[in-house]
């Protein structure tokens, strides 16, 4: 157990930041299963539409260090691929 003052402090913060992160890791993941869920459906323009709103929620989680940049490029990278893919099937 933390003795200091600024030990107790460090960890009020760290479980409000983890409780933050959780939340916005939880959004993400939403979204993505979301575009997940379009393209299994085979609806392309479903898929797109999901995957622009995916897009700036997972940029977000790349900006605040909840995944990494290149991470969240690759997964759009891919995603958008299996979008465009669904056009010639």
């Amino acid at each position: 157990m933390a003795n200091t003052a600024s030990a107790r402090k460090r960890i009020r913060q760290i479980e409000r930041r983890t409780e933050r992160n959780q939340a916005r890791r939880s959004r993400m993941r939403t979204f993505i299963k979301k575009v997940e869920t379009a393209i299994s459906s085979g609806d392309k323009d479903a898929a797109a539409t999901a995957l622009r709103a995916a897009q700036p929620e997972m940029q977000r989680a790349a900006t605040r260090s909840i995944a990494h940049k290149n991470t969240i490029a690759r997964k759009l990278s891919r995603l958008s691929a299996r979008i465009k893919a669904l056009a010639k099937a």
